[in-house]
């Protein structure tokens, strides 16, 4: 058993959504590192069930809930069954998102469209809306959305996953405010680009498009981030880990970004 960090988030419940593989995975090893149950969430149970025994054959706590958070009776489940089992829900990360076509708003279809905004917002808006009030009965809580730097700056691609985005943004703020008096901070993380399964396929279906190898463009992206080079999931997850944590107990409706000082050109 690997030595225990400094317990930031000790004994809390945290539901962190799309947990599977990716960002979702970071965060949820980050909070059971430092002390968080971590209920890992998604829609692959092999990848769920793996990554949930990987936290606690490294110390940590955590078990595996299938869930689609497009289904609203599921949710409803997971958030009733893991507050039954622990009594608390601390902690709620919307992290679950698809990003959907690349191409052109015009080109399209209303399924399309749809699809990304029922994964990516209403997702988001369920998971919220059931887990808000068993937080309300603890006294308090922490809710971070996963948006992205194209929830605030746009850009020439995947245009429905960059309106769901700025709408996760702005539904930290209203939410920061509506549960300000139940002591449940809400804020947003907008990461930038991050070598994850998303932004890889992204890289490969641009490298069948152009014919450029995936590795130049991976070295191309990296050299349009000041910092020269693109992030790693636990960049975002140490993010999030400052904002639920009593650390950031005056931080509530703030939009922490997380790019490599992509957005500051």
């Amino acid at each position: 058993m690997k030595e225990k960090k400094s317990g930031r988030v000790e004994g809390r419940t945290a539901i962190v959504t799309g947990s599977t593989y990716g960002i979702g995975e970071a965060i949820a090893k980050v909070l059971a590192d430092e002390g968080a149950i971590s209920i890992v969430t998604g829609r692959t149970e092999k990848d769920g069930e793996k990554v949930a025994e990987e936290i606690r054959t490294a110390g940590g706590a955590a078990e595996y809930y299938p869930l689609d958070v497009t289904d609203e009776k599921r949710v409803e489940e997971v958030a009733r069954a893991v507050y039954d089992k622990y009594g608390r829900i601390d902690i709620l990360v919307n992290n679950a998102g698809i990003a959907g076509p690349n191409k052109p708003v015009h080109e399209y279809t209303k399924e399309e469209w749809e699809k990304v905004f029922d994964v990516n917002v209403t997702g988001a808006f369920l998971c919220t809306k059931h887990v808000v009030p068993y937080m309300k009965k603890g006294g308090g809580g922490s809710i971070v959305y996963i948006s992205s730097i194209y929830g605030i700056v746009g850009a020439h691609d995947v245009p429905a996953y960059h309106a769901t985005k700025a709408a996760n943004r702005i539904m930290a703020k209203t939410g920061a405010l509506f549960y300000a008096e139940d002591n449940i901070r809400v804020n947003s993380v907008h990461p930038g680009f991050i070598w994850t399964p998303m932004v890889e396929n992204f890289l490969e279906d641009l490298s069948q498009k152009s014919g450029v190898p995936v590795e130049e463009l991976r070295t191309k992206l990296d050299s349009v981030h000041p910092i020269g080079h693109i992030g790693e999931p636990n960049d975002i997850a140490y993010g999030v880990l400052y904002l639920v944590s009593d650390e950031a107990k005056f931080v509530t409706g703030a939009e922490l970004i997380i790019d490599g000082g992509y957005t500051t050109k």
